[in-house]
């Protein structure tokens, strides 16, 4: 199964370029980091691989003028051939994000 995200700054109207974003698997009642890496020139992660299980995408959203220094996205992996692309948008003051396709 293939994973993806973007990243898009609603309040510049572009994407969040660099940015730090590390994959997390639940195991137990912890969490492993599976992979990590920067979003590129177009704010875009793609080609990470998951198995069925439970993962959070955690953003490093720590910028000067923001409120939210990080924003954490947990979803759940049930059928491993389907592709999972997990878009946020973010502005200052407030973040979204919505199951892609």
């Amino acid at each position: 199964m293939s994973l993806s995200t973007h990243v898009l700054d609603a309040a510049a109207g572009r994407p969040a370029a660099g940015m730090a974003v590390r994959l997390d698997r639940r195991d137990g009642a912890g969490w492993t980091t599976v992979t990590s890496a920067h979003t590129d020139d177009d704010g875009r992660i793609t080609g990470w691989s998951t198995r069925e299980g439970v993962y959070r995408l955690v953003f490093d959203t720590d910028r000067p003028g923001t409120f939210y220094p990080e924003v954490a996205v947990t979803f759940r992996v049930t059928d491993p051939g389907e592709h999972h692309h997990v878009p946020l948008l973010l502005s200052p003051f407030a973040y979204s994000t919505y199951r892609g396709s």
